[in-house]
């Protein structure tokens, strides 16, 4: 098979019923990557928050303990979806994921009461909300064409879908890789209760490498 050069030894795929995982090298230690960030996230309890004023001259903020369990749910939703996208073997599927990553983010950004950071979270909704259509309309796209979103069948036999991989890229970076721009644009490291903010920086790295590895295997 063409995929197996590039996310190496397969070993075989779990179906669940529409949904349809395959494991990989690349595809196992992606998924236990984002598994375990997930788990850091999770026993990371929000009431034992400290926050640091780190210069005399800037303003030392108290977070709410509300304000950080939405943040802390939106980051844990965002790790399970980055982790089960590591192993889908399904363009309509890996798409959805992706939007639900591209929610999370927003929720992750927007749980922050300041106006600076609110206004990125609006820019960035904005294009995720666009993004959805090229994504999702180069999944149908490539199904239109070849009769199928299964990543293994269309690795194993050459479509002219070079267009439709293109659209389909832009939808993955105005859905989810440009979101740590966003993130950096609302100086989200300097906002209080910043460390749940690292959950999109990961899931980005992690949907980018992976997108790279789909569209290379189909061809």
């Amino acid at each position: 098979m063409f995929i197996d050069p590039i996310t190496g030894n397969f070993y075989g795929y779990i179906p669940f019923g529409d949904i349809v995982f395959y494991l990989t090298d690349f595809s196992v230690i992606a998924f236990l990557v984002a598994l375990f960030f997930t788990l850091v996230v999770y026993l990371t309890k929000p009431e034992k928050q400290l926050e640091a004023q780190i210069n005399d001259f800037d303003k030392f903020n108290i977070v709410s303990l509300k304000e950080l369990k939405i943040r802390r749910l939106m980051a844990i939703i965002c790790g399970i979806s980055t982790a089960f996208a590591m192993l889908t073997g399904d363009l309509f599927d890996y798409a959805l994921f992706l939007a639900v990553i591209g929610i999370s983010n927003i929720g992750i950004v927007s749980a922050v009461k300041k106006e600076w950071v609110l206004n990125a979270a609006y820019q960035y909704g904005i294009i995720a909300m666009i993004s959805s259509l090229p994504l999702f309309g180069a999944a149908g796209l490539i199904l239109a064409k070849t009769g199928t979103l299964s990543i293994l069948e269309l690795s194993k036999t050459a479509h002219d879908i070079f267009y439709q991989k293109i659209i389909y890229a832009v939808g993955m970076v105005g859905e989810t890789g440009i979101a740590p721009f966003y993130a950096a644009k609302a100086e989200m490291f300097k906002a209080p209760g910043a460390p749940y903010i690292l959950m999109i920086h990961l899931s980005s790295l992690l949907i980018i490498i992976r997108t790279a590895e789909i569209l290379l295997s189909i061809h």
